[in-house]
């Protein structure tokens, strides 16, 4: 059995996880590439969203969200739930988290709303954790557009477009 002493630790570092998940959302709503690339692991990161190229490391995947993210016109909502941590080690754990997507595009005139599931691998270095790898499954997808007159339409209703942007 545990001592009070590692239960105690397990359930700061369930904590941390949790608060580093919820920075990196909100540092993709409020588009800000400096907070994304803190989440994310200095070396070897792995990024792989559904819908989007896959990235081995994070500043190829910052500059491809500052790009795209964070163009004008563009708005997101990334409402992350359901998140279970998994350790399988003092230094590594694994999440799953649900999420709710929301985005407005002006430019394309489009409104798309997402479910996906996200699993992630965290790992404790340099004595703070990191998502080492984060990976997204989308299961639904309703994309609406909105004519000149402001009139919606249905797009996409049930599974996701090949790719995303």
């Amino acid at each position: 059995m545990a001592t009070l002493e590692e239960r105690l630790q397990r359930l700061e570092d369930d904590r941390a996880i949790r608060d580093l998940k919820a920075r990196y959302l909100r540092a993709c709503d409020t588009k800000d590439p400096a907070a994304v690339r803190d989440c994310l692991l200095p070396e070897g990161a792995v990024i792989a969203y559904d819908g989007f190229p896959a990235f081995a490391d994070r500043e190829a995947f910052v500059a491809v969200y500052a790009e795209l993210g964070c163009a004008p016109g563009i708005f997101d909502i990334h409402h992350g739930a359901n998140g279970v941590i998994a350790f399988d080690g003092a230094d590594r754990a694994i999440g799953q988290w649900s999420l709710l997507f929301h985005n407005i595009n002006l430019a394309s005139r489009t409104l798309t709303q997402m479910g996906v599931e996200y699993d992630d691998i965290y790992i404790r270095q340099d004595g703070r954790w990191w998502i080492a790898e984060t990976r997204s499954r989308r299961l639904s997808c309703l994309i609406h557009t909105v004519d000149a007159d402001g009139r919606p339409g249905v797009a996409v209703m049930g599974q996701a477009p090949e790719t995303f942007g």
